[in-house]
């Protein structure tokens, strides 16, 4: 592969205090990685070399100032902040959060300038990084505002995949949130992100119900009576093959899911306990519909063994080849796209 075909990943380091730098360091430890992309580290050359020394790692390190100079073949390290940094591991500390937001901001603007192909990011703490300037619950609301586009969580792990109608919402909140305009901007992300991200020309989508058992014709309330099912009938006239709401205490034990190019779920855990229950471990957290392509690991800092040498690192190595995967798709999409089109005007 020659180097400028190489993908340029960006990695946001996270929680120091969690397993984020002990992924990262694990994952480029195999110098075969290297030749699918070249990693630029938004950190500390001080803070990784810590790292390194505490893992007994003999993984190596270039020092950048600048992501436009980034060095192909190497695990480039770029200098968001230059003083000395104190990691207590598994200790969750308000200025260790600090950190982890520098990383993230320092990442965004470089993948907003072109400097870095795809972001994937290392797990933060969602507690420790609230403060003025960073108010949000989580990565996808962050880049949401950062980037263009209508963000959705979508978990993905081979042919699973999974988005939300709702996401870090509180339960008792998540039914007032599902109106819709929410499931048609939802259900044409996910669409959307199917056939150019994924390279499904007609997918096939389920969407799981509101309430137990599809609300029993209004016994147990009548939200998907009322509000999701008329809305999913609109969108399937216009031709998308888009099926439910379906049960969702039964559609993942009846191996029905593996019908669907996708399942969306109308609130959080509805939709991730089965999805990490059956992948956990190889699953990855994917922000589609933005401009840019944004992945993650499906776990978090993992304070418990943070600095044991303990952690897995095949969620994030997973999430490293769904960016570059992704990255690729929406290239080859967008060139056959435009070539349609010329032809078209011809």
């Amino acid at each position: 592969m020659k180097k400028q075909e190489k993908v340029i990943v960006g990695i946001s380091v996270g929680d120091l205090n969690g397993i984020g730098t002990e992924i990262i360091i694990k994952t480029y430890e195999d110098p075969r990685i290297l030749e699918l992309n070249t990693p630029v580290i938004f950190a500390s050359a001080k803070v990784m070399q810590f790292c390194k020394n505490h893992f007994k790692s003999k993984i190596s390190f270039f020092s950048i100032d600048d992501p436009k100079k980034v060095v192909h073949g190497n695990v480039n390290i770029v200098n968001v902040w230059k003083e000395p940094v104190k990691i207590e591991f598994g200790k969750e500390d308000k200025k260790i959060g600090e950190y982890a937001i520098k990383s993230l901001a320092a990442a965004t603007k470089a993948l907003k300038e072109g400097a870095i192909d795809v972001l994937v990011t290392a797990p933060i703490n969602k507690h420790n990084i609230q403060s003025e300037k960073f108010n949000f619950p989580g990565h996808t609301d962050y880049l949401a505002k950062a980037l263009d586009g209508e963000s959705l969580m979508f978990m993905v792990s081979g042919n699973l995949r999974v988005g939300l109608l709702t996401d870090h919402v509180p339960l008792k909140e998540a039914a007032n949130y599902i109106n819709e305009k929410l499931i048609k901007k939802k259900i044409n992300t996910v669409l959307t992100s199917l056939r150019q991200d994924f390279r499904i020309r007609k997918p096939k989508v389920a969407v799981l119900a509101i309430n137990p058992h599809a609300g029993d014709n209004g016994v147990i309330g009548n939200d998907d009576d009322v509000v999701l099912r008329p809305t999913l009938e609109k969108i399937t006239s216009e031709g998308n093959l888009v099926y439910g709401p379906y049960s969702a205490d039964s559609f993942f034990g009846s191996s029905n899911y593996k019908s669907f190019d996708a399942i969306i779920a109308s609130y959080h855990d509805q939709g991730l306990i089965p999805f990490k229950t059956i992948t956990f471990g190889e699953g990855v957290n994917f922000t589609a519909g933005l401009t840019k392509v944004r992945t993650s690991p499906d776990h978090g800092t993992a304070y418990e063994i943070a600095g044991q040498g303990k952690a897995d690192e095949s969620s994030f190595k997973h999430a490293i080849y769904t960016a570059i995967e992704v990255f690729r798709n929406r290239k080859t999409h967008s060139q056959y796209s435009k070539n349609a089109l010329q032809k078209a005007i011809k």
